[in-house]
């Protein structure tokens, strides 16, 4: 559970924050205010890449304090730009990194709830939140920021989104 969670989050955590330090330079380079990179978003109901950001971090999170049984770590509700959604990242590896290991292990059959924005909640098993939800969640939202920049123009590759390879 741990290997499937914190495992997986992470690395793919590590690769937004790059794809970020790309955008950045991008801005730079082509002399675009960052905050309009932040500000994109590939269809008019669909988050930005600000909230892309914003929602993959918030997966990861919820998830694995689930699994621990900790109470998630919660973000700032003001506009961040660049640097900020960066500094939440690294705020949501340290986070997950440092919940209970055996507790994330045990979690495959406990009972968990998830609470959405709205209030409403869904229970889950363990297994169950982060197979059928959570990872599912959290992938779309690290692909939808990806596709955002690769549409505005970051030069970005497939390599870019998957990172190294790892050794579990």
């Amino acid at each position: 559970m741990h290997q499937a969670s914190v495992g997986v989050f992470v690395p793919f955590l590590e690769n937004l924050s790059g794809l970020l330090d790309r955008a950045a330079d991008h801005a730079e380079t082509r002399r675009i205010d960052p905050q309009v990179l932040v500000g994109m978003r590939l269809a008019p109901n669909m988050y930005d890449l600000g909230q892309q950001v914003g929602e993959a971090n918030r997966h990861a999170t919820v998830a694995c304090a689930l699994l621990a049984s900790c109470q998630p770590c919660s973000f700032p509700v003001q506009r961040p730009d660049i640097g900020e959604l960066k500094s939440r990242i690294a705020t949501a590896i340290l986070f997950i990194q440092g919940l209970p290991r055996d507790a994330i292990e045990d979690a495959a059959e406990r009972i968990v709830v998830f609470t959405f924005k709205n209030g409403a909640t869904r229970t889950f098993t363990g297994r169950s939140l982060l197979l059928s939800f959570s990872i599912p969640q959290f992938i779309f939202h690290v692909t939808t920021a990806y596709d955002i920049l690769r549409h505005a123009g970051v030069d970005l590759a497939k390599k870019d989104f998957l990172g190294s390879a790892r050794e579990p």
